[in-house]
């Protein structure tokens, strides 16, 4: 059975990799299914990929930017329209379930339609002048031609996120999707391709981090990169652009907590659990890994817990009645593995759960069950370091300040959970867990297009997704207007 072939999109065109490489992208549900043939790309097929963007930004930067948003518009409605067609793409490609699938297009959807309306909100600021007969005000300038480099759980919301706010500000776009998912992300360009966006505004080019992603990173021409990705890699995209000066927005890895209270409704508190935790099969940068439970409630919960974690049905997603999907890829595969036997190791309790499911419906993918721990200490391995699968720990604790104390005892700081009746330590958690983002009483997976996404420590270098994007994509330039006819000095004139 012959399986389709696609391309990179090169200045308006869909070409072959410089190499004719391809890489074949398979359903991890079952490898017996080809979703396509993506080019193998390399550092001639960035450097194309650059010049073409670089042509393109000096016509680009002049088009209004309310007429940006114009395309953005279209685009969401294109997106609209094909939403279920995308979303079995997806599941096909990515592997998680056909209601998160919908939900990923739907936060593209969302997406366009919130940064269309920035194309009249690009605001700057006037402010009186020191001197007479002089204008001051401020203005957002794009930077040029930006690198984007997206991940493969959530393939179209994450280059929505960047690639919206980086073109209704006037950048043009190189885009390099996971390889593990380059459909979603084709399908989201040709959105915007079918939108009117005018040939080289956005490029996008298919290939692994290391052929394609560092050449993106070290290209001289790229004036900036936005990457979603590992903290291990992220650092080094930091280090590597930075010998180029190129300003990074970096969102990376989480180890995330859900804080339980005595005075919880227990109910609420394990659906957002469950849901936090095996959502995504656990593959989300804010995922629950850590499940803190207060002791007057932590026996209750865990039983409850385990038994509806045995009960969730892990399978193909497109099958609208499985609940969990399979891992990525084997090497997602082997480190959920690998982190059991590390807990183990450490003394932790396996209470359900623990081992890749083969035989089977599971004989040609990549699953792993459901995976719950207890007797997990603050200091233990399996409670500090990111698993990326549907692996979790249950944590025990006394005191609500011993609970932020856990929480914030990380290299991390993505996104917190908790769940209390009491409104004083609602507003204290807000204040005190070292997070970019903290839920009350819901789940710690769930951020919405138009509030800030990232996090602090080793989760992200201060910028922001969502509401703060238009701050990366943009510089700001001063504008100084005197019209009194003669030389002002400022201070130097008005020192008197």
């Amino acid at each position: 059975m012959t399986h389709p072939i696609y391309h990179n999109l090169i200045g308006g065109e869909w070409k072959p990799a410089v190499s004719g490489k391809t890489v074949l992208n398979l359903n991890p549900a079952d490898h017996t299914d080809v979703v396509g043939a993506f080019p193998s790309s390399h550092a001639e097929d960035v450097a194309l990929a650059v010049a073409a963007a670089k042509k393109a930004f000096a016509t680009w930067r002049l088009v209004p930017a309310p007429k940006r948003a114009e395309i953005l518009l279209r685009a969401g409605s294109i997106l609209v329209q094909n939403k279920e067609k995308f979303a079995r793409d997806m599941t096909r490609e990515m592997g998680k379930v056909l209601a998160e699938t919908r939900g990923d297009v739907q936060e593209a959807i969302d997406e366009a339609f919130y940064v269309a309306g920035e194309g009249r909100r690009l605001f700057g600021q006037t402010t009186p002048s020191e001197l007479q007969n002089k204008f001051a005000m401020s203005v957002r300038m794009p930077v040029g031609v930006v690198g984007l480099i997206t991940p493969w759980n959530f393939p179209m919301a994450i280059p929505s996120w960047k690639l919206f706010p980086a073109l209704v500000s006037g950048n043009t776009c190189v885009i390099k999707p996971a390889t593990d998912t380059p459909l979603s992300t084709y399908n989201l360009v040709q959105a915007l391709v079918d939108a009117g966006l005018p040939p080289g505004v956005v490029n996008l080019v298919s290939g692994s981090g290391s052929a394609t992603g560092n050449a993106l990173v070290e290209h001289p021409d790229v004036r900036a990169i936005s990457f979603t990705g590992s903290s291990t890699v992220g650092s080094l995209v930091g280090q590597r652009a930075a010998a180029t000066f190129k300003p990074v927005s970096l969102e990376m890895g989480g180890k995330n907590a859900q804080i339980v209270l005595d005075d919880a409704n227990l109910e609420l508190a394990l659906e957002g659990a469950l849901w936090g935790s095996f959502g995504t099969t656990g593959q989300r940068c804010t995922a629950t890994s850590r499940i803190l439970l207060q002791k007057g409630i932590a026996r209750r919960f865990t039983a409850e817990f385990v038994a509806r974690a045995k009960k969730l049905k892990v399978g193909n997603g497109l099958d609208e009645s499985v609940e969990v999907g399979p891992q990525v890829n084997p090497n997602q595969l082997e480190t959920s593995a690998r982190y059991v036997e590390i807990a183990l190791a450490e003394g932790a309790e396996l209470l359900t759960g623990g081992h890749a499911l083969t035989g089977g419906i599971f004989a040609h993918g990549t699953f792993f069950e459901p995976t719950v721990f207890t007797g997990v200490t603050p200091a233990m391995r399996i409670a500090r370091e990111e698993v990326f699968g549907p692996v979790v720990s249950l944590i025990e604790f006394d005191t609500f300040e011993q609970a932020i104390q856990i929480a914030n005892s990380i290299d991390y700081g993505l996104s917190t959970a908790l769940y209390t009746k009491d409104v004083n330590r609602a507003f204290a958690a807000i204040r005190d867990l070292e997070s970019g983002i903290t839920y009350i009483n819901a789940p710690t997976i769930g951020a919405e297009v138009h509030l800030p996404f990232g996090g602090v420590k080793q989760t992200g270098n201060g910028h922001r997704e969502g509401l703060g994007a238009i701050d990366f994509f943009t510089t700001w330039k001063a504008v100084y207007v005197d019209y009194s006819d003669k030389l002002q000095r400022a201070q130097i004139d008005n020192a008197e």
